[in-house]
């Protein structure tokens, strides 16, 4: 068997299903490329492991690598049929941790998630959805082989590690798209488009958030138990990674706040200007409504009406009506009613 060669056709596990299949000794250094069949072989040399990647595998090529490394059956079905919750789950001496990615596209948070099995001799990882590849993880793992050499663990921390700092720039994203967003809040044209948009960021938001707190919960657990598969040198680049998911969190919730605070200004100041008009209509009509009243007064066809019948009536209703006029424009005026 050669263990550099790249890894074999397989009509049943499709190349673009398998993204890496990677072999590596306990000292951090690569074998080299396997295929799915050579799986076997590898691990019963000794002081081996073996890194799978998968994207969004069907059935056949899940039961293969079951097959190969032993993986319990829950597990599996969880694995071949995505929108699982984040969790972390304790099957025998292997762990099987759900963790939800996201990417930032055409200006909206697309979801995926990411399935990964963990046992003392193999990682295996799954990926579905909107989910970038782990290859740089897996790069920057083979790059520190003295910490690669604490066995696959280590290329879980990568993973975990390379999740997390890629949610960071989402919110740093909206944060400075909000920013161009004040100008349209505080105009004085309201704008539809604008509220749907912040809507829109605190409804995507609100999603990350429920699938980043859980993160919390799964890094504590890696930081605390499993020692038969976290050694202890490990624990330190696990709170590292627990810290940034706690950072990711709080940068959440602190742009959630200020979205609503923005919704909400928002809604003032379309409020306030209806407020404004309301008032300057309310001001006409009353500027109106002193004539009407006076001219309508006037109108009635009674016989003996004060000054009908003098020369300056006429002249001095003009006058008065102007003069009522001009004296409750000027009351409002003064109450900034214009």
């Amino acid at each position: 068997m050669n263990l550099t060669a790249p890894p074999a056709t397989d009509p049943s596990a499709p190349q673009s299903m398998v993204i890496n299949c990677v072999a590596y000794r306990f000292d951090g250094q690569r074998i080299g490329d396997i295929s799915l069949d050579d799986i076997s072989e590898v691990l019963k040399q000794p002081d081996t492991f073996v890194w799978v990647g998968l994207h969004e595998p069907d059935e056949p090529l899940l039961s293969k690598l079951q097959e190969e490394f032993d993986l319990h059956d829950l597990a599996i079905e969880d694995a071949q049929h995505a929108h699982q919750r984040t969790k972390i789950e304790t099957y025998g001496d292997s762990l099987f941790v759900v963790v939800q990615t996201a990417q930032l596209i055409s200006g909206h948070i697309a979801f995926g998630e990411t399935h990964i099995f963990l046992g003392a001799r193999y990682l295996v990882t799954v990926r579905h959805g909107a989910s970038l590849s782990y290859a740089p993880a897996r790069r920057n793992c083979e790059h520190s082989p003295e910490l690669l050499s604490l066995g696959p663990s280590y290329g879980l921390y990568g993973v975990l590690d390379f999740i997390v700092d890629n949610l960071l720039p989402i919110v740093r994203d909206f944060r400075e798209e909000l920013q161009e967003l004040e100008q349209d809040i505080f105009s004085d044209t309201f704008k539809r488009s604008t509220i749907r948009r912040l809507y829109d960021m605190q409804r995507d938001l609100m999603t990350l958030r429920l699938a980043v707190a859980p993160m919390q919960d799964i890094i504590s657990q890696l930081v605390r138990l499993h020692p038969q598969l976290i050694p202890d040198e490990l624990r330190a680049y696990f709170r590292d990674v627990y810290d940034h998911v706690f950072r990711v969190n709080e940068s959440i919730s602190a742009m959630r706040e200020m979205l609503a605070a923005a919704i909400n200004v928002n809604l003032s100041l379309v409020t306030f200007g209806q407020n404004e008009v309301m008032k300057k209509l309310a001001g006409w009509a009353a500027m109106l409504a002193a004539p009407t009243l006076l001219t309508s007064w006037y109108g009635m066809n009674f016989t003996h009406m004060p000054e009908l019948s003098k020369p300056w009536a006429y002249p001095a209703v003009i006058v008065l009506v102007i003069g009522v006029v001009v004296t409750i424009y000027i009351a409002l005026k003064r109450s900034r009613w214009f």
